[in-house]
């Protein structure tokens, strides 16, 4: 982690306990690892949350890191709205 840039999501309108990151100009990571399953509840809060990002930076690409805790729904409702899926352990 030590190449990205830790961004302030305060500074876009969204909860400061949010966990934000750059790798580059076009490249946002969203960092939520939590320990419960992502269900679709929690795949369309991110995809509102990636929408907030968007208006402040159109151009940027968008992944999502998470563990492998992720139903299937929600993985395609991510794909759909062309948010990437990075897992840790």
């Amino acid at each position: 982690m030590s190449n990205y840039l830790v961004l302030d999501p305060a500074k876009y309108g969204l909860n400061k306990r949010l966990k934000i990151y750059k790798n580059s100009d076009e490249h946002l990571i969203i960092e939520k690892v939590i320990k419960s399953r992502i269900i679709q509840k929690d795949a369309q809060k991110i995809i509102d949350i990636a929408k907030q990002l968007s208006l402040h930076i159109p151009q940027a690409k968008i992944t999502l890191r998470c563990r492998n805790n992720i139903c299937s729904k929600s993985v395609k409702l991510l794909a759909d709205s062309n948010i990437d899926l990075e897992f840790t352990n």
